[in-house]
């Protein structure tokens, strides 16, 4: 019956259409180039979806995470987007390698003049399985290397006279005080140190864990997922992505166990903690031990999609270029309750992440879809939503390695990572802004709709190398990481104080969903800011570029 009725109702509308002749279609070309008001209902609907209990935590290669990215490519569809994945697709299928350490496989024994110590595994030591090797063993004397880092900029080679050929090298986790947050983080990152070591012919790789990062993190929080299978991306030779097969070995040793290293060598290691705690300058030097080191691994494959659309710019020529989104989809899955609770009692066991980063994923289509309303930017916009980042933003650096449009064209990246919602924000963070054109951007761009620009408010924590961006940093594309600051619109809220609770007792918790008091409003806002930044550098008369002199535009600029 209403079928019937509907299709009569039709053709009765449809007639009146056609009586009122050419004028009325003329009306409705020019409503429909109106660009949309950004909606807070469309972007809480969209968290709502990707933060659901179905999804079990959009963990890496789940099912989840597939039913996630599908939502994702239906919303780009519906705005119109163009496929800018492999063979026409929405999607960029990355294979991933994961690799268990056996149980019980790991050792390590330190030989010196008084004799050889069996360490703990969990206890004394951490290892992880190795992506390449399912049987691995290392024999070798050992060398301390201060905290094993080169940086010629800032005045610092700790292997200056020191050869580390055929040894294992030892060195402590961290980096000097005096170098500056975002530049330390990278020069001082685990990655960074592996391959000065392996560049100079080490055979293995020992960090040693110190009272000083003890403070910071607990040496039994890192063991707890010390059994934790790792990830890592595989290229198109097969082979597992920053991996060096030289290194046959490697070691995480508490600091209360790694004296016996030190055993006999021109200064020990108390000495040495001393100095890293008074942020003293820590020099390497020979040790007199042999370390053993063996372990067994198993591998899996695992594929996951990154998500990559297109809206075209309008610019004949500049329409060749690209503004680049980026968003992480995944987030941790499912993991045992820490807390206490009765026996027989539901535990939720589900880290649904709405705010890292269903959130961030949110406001990124949102964000789409306000540009796909209006007349297009001058330069195209590349929106990549990202698998893996919660592994060591594996998806985005597939992604920077691998891009599917000319590398070269990306001219900028905005990446949107836990955008916290909480409260209205007065002011955004955009880490990273300080070393290339997109700073000065980011701000007339935030100041267009009331919203000031804040300078990082927590250098200790060295986010910039902890999210998407900073793999197309390492790309050498200017890129910002866009986050709420901490002033506040309304007085009585403490926007600090919500973000540093929120890190302390939410941040990767089973707390994180939806039963957050998300401000809605402010998600809208933050949609509006990252929109104006996007439209800012789409119709620039320039590409955005690293300011001169920077770090990490001399290392890594195209």
């Amino acid at each position: 019956m209403k079928l019937t009725h509907l299709t009569s109702a039709s053709l009765l509308s449809l007639a009146m259409l056609t009586a009122c002749g050419q004028q009325e279609a003329k009306q409705e070309t020019t409503v429909s180039v109106q660009p949309e008001q950004v909606d807070a209902e469309r972007i809480k609907a969209h968290v709502e979806f990707l933060a659901d209990d179905t999804l079990l935590g959009r963990d890496t290669g789940s099912t989840g995470y597939q039913i996630a990215a599908n939502y994702v490519i239906s919303n780009f569809k519906q705005i119109g987007l163009q496929p800018q994945g492999d063979h026409d697709t929405f999607e960029q299928q990355v294979t991933f390698r994961k690799t268990f350490l056996e149980e019980g496989s790991a050792t390590l024994a330190v030989e010196t003049a008084s004799g050889t110590k069996e360490l703990v595994f969990k206890d004394e030591f951490l290892a992880s399985g190795s992506s390449i090797e399912k049987e691995s063993f290392v024999q070798a004397d050992t060398v301390f290397v201060g905290y094993g880092i080169i940086a010629s900029d800032f005045g610092y080679n700790d292997y200056e006279n020191i050869d580390v050929e055929g040894k294992v090298v030892v060195a402590l986790t961290g980096r000097p005080n005096d170098l500056p947050s975002e530049e330390g983080a990278h020069i001082g990152s685990g990655r960074e140190k592996i391959r000065h070591a392996a560049e100079r012919g080490a055979v293995g790789f020992i960090t040693v864990h110190t009272p000083k990062r003890n403070k910071v993190r607990d040496f039994s929080v890192s063991a707890k997922y010390a059994s934790a299978p790792r990830l890592s991306w595989v290229g198109k030779d097969g082979k597992p992505n920053g991996v060096y097969e030289s290194i046959k070995g490697g070691a995480y040793i508490n600091h209360e166990a790694a004296a016996v290293l030190f055993e006999g060598a021109a200064e020990s290691l108390e000495s040495v903690f001393e100095k890293d705690t008074n942020n003293e300058a820590v020099k390497g030097f020979a040790l007199n031990s042999k370390v053993t080191m063996a372990k067994k691994s198993r591998h899996e494959e695992i594929t996951s999609p990154n998500v990559v659309a297109t809206l075209e710019g309008s610019d004949p020529k500049l329409k060749n270029e690209y503004v680049v989104f980026s968003a992480h989809l995944d987030h941790i899955g499912v993991s045992k309750h820490h807390g206490d609770h009765e026996e027989g009692e539901e535990v939720d066991s589900i880290n649904n992440g709405a705010l890292d980063n269903a959130s961030g994923v949110s406001i990124l289509l949102e964000t789409a879809r306000l540009l796909a309303s209006q007349p297009a930017p001058k330069r195209s916009v590349l929106f990549v939503v990202v698998t893996g980042e919660e592994k060591g933003l594996l998806g985005s650096s597939y992604f920077a390695n691998n891009p599917t449009v000319p590398g070269t064209q990306m001219v900028a990246n905005v990446n949107l990572d836990m955008p916290l919602i909480l409260y209205p924000f007065a002011d955004v963070i955009a880490f990273g802004s300080t070393h290339s054109s997109l700073g000065p951007i980011v701000e007339s761009a935030a100041g267009k709709v009331d919203v000031s620009l804040s300078p990082d408010p927590m250098p200790e924590q060295a986010l910039f190398t902890r999210s998407d961006h900073y793999s197309f940093v390492k790309a050498g594309i200017p890129s910002v990481f866009l986050m709420t600051g901490f002033k506040s619109k309304d007085p009585n809220i403490d926007g600090g104080k919500m973000f540093k609770d929120f890190l302390k007792n939410h941040y990767h918790q089973h707390s994180d969903q939806i039963d957050l008091p998300i401000r809605w409003d402010a998600a809208a806002d933050f949609a509006e800011v990252n929109m104006m930044i996007g439209l800012e550098i789409a119709n620039g008369d320039k590409r955005p570029a690293w300011n001169q002199g920077n770090f990490f535009g001399k290392t890594f600029a195209q």
